[in-house]
């Protein structure tokens, strides 16, 4: 199973960089394969995994916040793991080139 989410938080101004950063040490320690972008982060795992790490990034921001804004977007399919880059590899292979990553 592959998820992406995007934590916000809400009230800290326009610069969140500092409480991205916890979250992000959350999700590197949780030892799942994981993938950062600019809009968010894309874990590889089972459903309690998932869960559970996302509840752990959101625990994490609840901290200091009074609101937050999650989200999720999670895509399931039976019998194929390593999909965190095979995915990529399959576009890459179609296209003939390596995309920027």
């Amino acid at each position: 199973m592959l998820a992406e989410f995007s934590i916000i938080p809400m009230g800290s101004g326009s610069s969140i960089g500092n409480q991205l950063a916890a979250v992000l040490k959350i999700v590197d320690e949780s030892g799942m394969p994981y993938k950062v972008n600019p809009m968010g982060t894309v874990v590889e795992g089972n459903w309690e995994e998932i869960i559970t790490l996302i509840k752990k990034c959101h625990d994490e921001i609840m901290k200091n916040e009074e609101r937050v804004l999650i989200s999720i977007t999670i895509d399931d399919r039976k019998g194929k793991p390593n999909r965190i880059e095979e995915k990529v590899s399959s576009v890459e292979k179609r296209l003939g080139k390596t995309l920027k990553k």
